[in-house]
């Protein structure tokens, strides 16, 4: 697989399915697919004509980490300074997928390991193949449960005994028991993801496209917030904004007229 092909990105109407593409390494993280999905995920930022992104993996697994062959890393001198660089490289694709105002959901399937997990973590919302698994792999070769987020993401999302339990051992997460602490939304067949994820699409659909990108800003916020003040203060703001919007006015006409509202995004 040639590096300019790492990623595979579909476009349909106001939604992109962006695929990792490297299905031979399962996926796994080199300096082309990391640098390939930074430059997705940072140009999201002002690309308000893509609405809502859809991430999955081509091939068996969703992404089995970082490439730890002999070749993924060879030509960076290794030094402390450069595993710093590389760290924090990596560490771009995560804030960024926080950062873009788009709703990113993350089809899991296979392995998602290490950086891969994280992925998923970073998405808003997660559905599970049937054959999927997660874990934070880190630990299993001689480093910290905790990096790219995982420290992070995974105690918001499942609270910090369940957090510990699977950080601390490097455990696989498999679908059954991430449902159940609430890890994913839903589990289904591997062949049915793509129509689960397009249940969730339709329903963002119906909303306005500023609200529903300040929806994740808004929840973004939330979750540091030091209190409740602050965040219905962030709330209020966003609510007067929105309320004056022509798309707040034409919602509001089409529920009384019974129709589907034109978003118009002004």
């Amino acid at each position: 697989m040639s590096d300019d092909n790492v990623i595979e990105v579909r476009r349909e109407g106001p939604v992109e399915w962006l695929a990792l593409n490297r299905p031979d390494a399962h996926n796994t993280l080199n300096l082309a697919l990391v640098d390939a999905l930074v430059d997705y995920f940072e140009g999201l930022r002002e690309r308000h004509d893509v609405r809502i992104v859809v991430l999955g993996a081509k091939g068996k697994h969703f992404c089995a980490g970082l490439d730890l062959s002999p070749d993924a890393f060879a030509d960076i001198e290794r030094s402390t300074a450069n595993t710093l660089v590389i760290q924090r490289r990596i560490a771009r694709i995560y804030l960024a997928m926080r950062k873009c105002p788009q709703p990113i959901i993350a089809m899991v399937h296979g392995a998602a390991c290490g950086g891969g997990f994280s992925l998923a973590l970073a998405a808003d919302i997660r559905i599970a193949g049937e054959s999927a698994k997660m874990n934070a792999a880190y630990i299993k070769i001689g480093l910290s449960g905790c990096d790219m987020g995982s420290s992070y993401f995974l105690p918001r999302l499942v609270g910090t005994s369940v957090a510990s339990e699977y950080l601390m051992t490097g455990r696989f997460i498999h679908a059954e028991r991430a449902l159940a602490v609430n890890l994913v939304s839903q589990i289904v067949p591997d062949r049915e993801l793509a129509a689960a994820a397009q249940d969730y699409i339709q329903d963002m659909l119906r909303t306005s496209p500023a609200g529903l990108r300040l929806t994740k800003d808004g929840l973004n916020i939330a979750v540091d917030a030091p209190g409740l003040e602050a965040a219905m203060a962030v709330e209020d703001r966003q609510q007067a904004l929105l309320s004056l919007t022509e798309d707040a006015r034409e919602a509001g006409l089409a529920f009384f007229e019974k129709r589907d509202p034109v978003y118009r995004d002004r």
